[in-house]
C-alpha cells in the first residue's frame, strides 16, 4: 500500500513540518481503517520525514524503517526502494509524499483493478490517503503496471 503523510503545519525546515491537529486526527484513522480491512503489513517504508514519521506511528502498524529516498519524491527513488523489499514481505505499506505517491499508483495500476479506487486517487489524491496496490510480480520486478489498484481511502475525511 502506497499512503501519503497526513495533513502537516509549517517549520523553518521542510523535514521538520509535523501533522497539524487534523492530520493527527487523519493519521490516527488510517491505523482504524487499515485494521478494518484486514491490512496489516508487516514491513513499513517510511520517508524520514517528521510528518510522515508522525503518520505511520499514528496507525499503530510495526516499527517503521526510513530510508530517505523516499525524501527525494521521485517516482524512481520509489521504484528502487519497493525492488529492494525481501520476498517474504506480504504487506508492505510505503509513506511518502507527493506527487511521487500518486504518480506512482497510476504507473503500477494495470487499469484491472477498482474503477472507485482508480477514480479516487487521481482525483488529487489527498494527505492521508491510502492506496492498495496487489502485485502480480515479486517486489524485485515491479514495474509498470504490474499491480491491481484495490481501494483507495482517505480515513477520517468524512
Amino acid at each position: 500500500m502506497l499512503v501519503r503523510h497526513a495533513q502537516a503545519g509549517s517549520a523553518a525546515v521542510d523535514a521538520d513540518r509535523p501533522l497539524t491537529a487534523a492530520g493527527a486526527h487523519r493519521a490516527t484513522a488510517i491505523g482504524v481503517w487499515l485494521a478494518d480491512n484486514g491490512l496489516a503489513p508487516s514491513r513499513a517504508l517510511v520517508s524520514p520525514a517528521r510528518r510522515t514519521v508522525q503518520t505511520w506511528e499514528r496507525t499503530g502498524g510495526v516499527a517503521p524503517a526510513l530510508d530517505p529516498r523516499l525524501y527525494d519524491n521521485t517516482v524512481e527513488a520509489l521504484l528502487a526502494v519497493l525492488r529492494e523489499t525481501p520476498d517474504e514481505v506480504d504487506q508492505l505499506a510505503v509513506v511518502g509524499h507527493n506527487p511521487s505517491i500518486s504518480v506512482l499508483v497510476a504507473l503500477l495500476d494495470d487499469g484491472q483493478g477498482d474503477d472507485a479506487a482508480r477514480r479516487g486517487s487521481a482525483s488529487g489524491f489527498p494527505a492521508g490517503g491510502v492506496a492498495v496496490l496487489e502485485l502480480s510480480t515479486p517486489f524485485s520486478a515491479v514495474s509498470p503496471g504490474t499491480a491491481r489498484l484495490s481501494a483507495f481511502a482517505v480515513p477520517g475525511s468524512d
